[in-house]
């Protein structure tokens, strides 16, 4: 009999991450046969062609010039002050809603889901996100003794499934009083797809629709960790105007995470923004999320706080750092070109890419295939309907033929 002391809720868990085992083997190959030999798309971070990790300059010379106690003290548990206020900035740009709004410093975007789903949602409750979705979701639903449910992403046209959308958020509301959604746009981990303005308002006629009856709470968690690699500016955050005027049991919650932007990936430093037409509402989302933040990990990095109201409250030193970042945006574009290009004279079937990280190839074996991609020392990230690619890891030279030998890898696997 296996002994156990565990709680019944906590019983059994285990945490297998198919991501960084992916890493772990295209490391080991490395080893084995060489760096230059490995074709390693895994890693959800930027490296440059020599496969190098990148930190934007102007974020690490700073970083090592902060003062000491500006790293090593503490923080409040709400955040800096003038932390929030540039993270919502950044985050808005020229879009920022005719609403109420706030903002709680949270331990990477990971903090923002985790919030959300333990301050909006019953126990038992689902959490509704696409078919296609970053896994830990369902490890952050499920460990907070929910449950997670999907609609289909891509209709047959590849755009934005609307009615599934509409059809899976009138099934759950039939069934609980308060949903939570996700919806990880723009340059969406793991396809690489933004919704287009259009989209957009679809879906928030689907929940206007929805909020009609009072006595339910609808809340859209939007999920913009890529935000800063999907293209210009305010055309990828023009969507964020449509958040104004929503009705008073609408909730907009926006993850904000420093850790792609400004190249700041273990940091863990994040900011949870709401948005409302509601005062009481977003004075309610402070004080909540505040005092869950002090439940949780108490306050979170000083330091990267600093660095990031530092850098946007001096103009020359944000110039500096949106410079250097649209140097690697167009990095990662280049990459993801050649793949998109190879992949369409190699007949292999891609989810629709726009911008970001990763894309994502369909595939009715994804375990299976990457084993055989392995045979080439190539390695990827086996989903549950498919295989991610990072682009952002893979120099060009390496990207290079490489959609040729998926598509070959799948035909053998899947004959």
């Amino acid at each position: 009999m296996t002994v156990s002391l565990a709680a019944s809720h906590a019983k059994g868990k285990f945490a297998t991450d198919k991501i960084f085992g992916a890493a772990a083997a295209a490391n080991q190959a490395a080893a084995q046969y060489g760096k230059e030999k490995v074709v390693n798309a895994t890693i959800g971070s930027i490296l440059d062609d020599n496969e190098n990790l990148v930190c934007l300059p102007t974020v690490e010379k700073l970083f090592r010039t902060l003062p000491i106690n500006e790293i090593i003290n503490y923080a409040p548990i709400a955040g800096l002050p003038d932390f929030l206020d540039a993270a919502t900035a950044l985050t808005f740009a020229d879009n920022r809603p005719d609403a109420y709004t706030d903002a709680v410093a949270t331990s990477g975007g990971s903090g923002v889901i985790h919030h959300t789903i333990w301050n909006y949602t019953e126990l038992g409750d689902a959490v509704l996100t696409s078919d296609w979705y970053w896994g830990p979701y369902k490890v952050l639903c499920e460990d907070a003794l929910r449950k997670i449910d999907t609609f289909t992403l891509f209709d047959e046209q590849q755009k934005f499934n609307i009615k599934s959308f509409e059809s899976k958020v009138n099934e759950l509301l039939a069934k609980q009083n308060s949903l939570v959604t996700i919806i990880n746009t723009p340059a969406h981990n793991p396809t690489g797809y933004s919704l287009a303005d259009s989209e957009w308002d679809s879906v928030l006629d689907v929940v206007k629709e929805a909020a009609k009856d009072q006595s339910k709470r609808l809340i859209l968690l939007v999920d913009v960790a890529y935000l800063d690699y999907a293209g210009e500016q305010n055309e990828c955050r023009a969507f964020m105007k449509k958040f104004g005027n929503l009705p008073e049991n609408v909730l907009i919650i926006i993850a904000y995470s420093m850790s792609k932007g400004f190249t700041a990936y273990g940091q863990r430093t994040g900011a949870m923004i709401g948005v409302s037409k509601s005062k009481e509402v977003i004075k309610e989302f402070a004080d909540i999320n505040q005092y869950t933040s002090r439940a949780t990990w108490s306050n979170i990095n000083r330091g990267c706080m600093r660095l990031l109201a530092t850098i946007y409250n001096d103009k020359s030193l944000l110039a500096q750092a949106d410079q250097e970042r649209s140097q690697y945006y167009a990095l990662i574009r280049e990459r993801s070109d050649i793949f998109v290009r190879e992949a369409k004279a190699a007949n292999l079937n891609m989810l629709p890419y726009i911008a970001g990280f990763f894309l994502t190839v369909p595939s009715a074996k994804p375990d299976a295939v990457c084993d055989k991609l392995h045979e080439n020392h190539i390695f990827a990230v086996p989903l549950g309907k498919g295989i991610r690619i990072a682009v952002c890891a893979v120099p060009s030279a390496k990207i290079t033929g490489m959609a040729a030998k998926v598509a070959r890898a799948i035909t053998t696997v899947e004959k």
